[in-house]
């Protein structure tokens, strides 16, 4: 009987030292803001960035499209299965190019198919996006797309010195969702589109595991504000923002997912 609860003891501890890594998904493209036109290579991987973990296999997604100027184009049939590799395991994913012109914010829209989490017997949907601009022009990176679970930004995504202080509102069916819990990463591993990888060094070490996903709270309207520490990708997420609450019979997470990218100043 001891020798059991020594063995059930010994299991929790490891349990729990095993780091709080957050699902995110990721529409990721090396700079959001272009001084020019340019072909874009995308690549949307559901994994979790900070310890570059666990890469979840991506279902056909539901949606997939780019607004600019308030025109919405549909990119669904651009996307192309890919593997990434993270440093525990490979999963699906997918990968576009896309071709921008002239000048303003393009503001990609990804709604993937829901996501089992047989650990956690539930389902996880992160409706994402990302605002790539060109020529410093803006046009549409604070239009609320009407997402069923949006976050929609205060500021520029793309235009953050590091320092700079991220601003969002969280909305459910367009509604603000009061005192919502967002989850927030570092992409700590550089991405290395040409070989579908993560890096394997990481560019900083966290002191504890409430370092590696942080957790800040909207307030009573749904908005929340978060300062940017260092240069690079930042994911937020606000877990359950959607009305969705249901998935063939479990539960589900109907997440919302922003991207935004800060650079030093030199």
């Amino acid at each position: 009987m001891k020798k059991a609860v020594v063995v059930f003891a010994g299991l929790l501890v490891l349990a729990l030292a095993v780091p709080a890594m957050a699902h995110f998904q990721m529409v990721y493209t090396p700079v959001s803001a272009l001084a020019k036109a340019d072909t874009i290579g995308m690549k949307l991987v559901f994994t979790h960035p900070f310890e570059a973990g666990h890469t979840m296999d991506m279902g056909q997604p539901e949606q997939f499209y780019v607004v600019r100027k308030e025109k919405k184009t549909d990119l669904l049939g651009t996307l192309k299965p890919i593997t990434w590799t993270s440093l525990t395991n490979s999963g699906a994913a997918y990968e576009t190019t896309y071709k921008l012109r002239g000048m303003g914010d393009n503001v990609f829209c990804l709604v993937p198919s829901p996501y089992l989490e047989k650990e956690e017997n539930c389902y996880i949907q992160q409706i994402t996006k990302l605002v790539v601009n060109t020529g410093g022009f803006p046009t549409d990176w604070d239009a609320e797309i009407g997402l069923p679970a949006e976050i929609v930004p205060l500021d520029k995504p793309y235009a953050l010195w590091t320092g700079n202080v991220f601003r969002g509102i969280v909305k459910g069916e367009g509604k603000p969702v009061p005192f919502a819990e967002i989850e927030v990463e570092y992409m700590n591993h550089q991405p290395l589109p040409d070989k579908n990888a993560f890096a394997q060094s990481a560019a900083v070490e966290a002191p504890q595991d409430a370092f590696v996903t942080m957790t800040i709270k909207a307030n009573v309207n749904g908005e929340f504000s978060f300062g940017i520490p260092r240069a690079g990708w930042w994911g937020f997420c606000a877990l359950g923002a959607g009305p969705a609450k249901e998935h063939k019979g479990k539960e589900l997470s109907q997440d919302a997912v922003i991207w935004v990218q800060a650079r030093d100043m030199k």
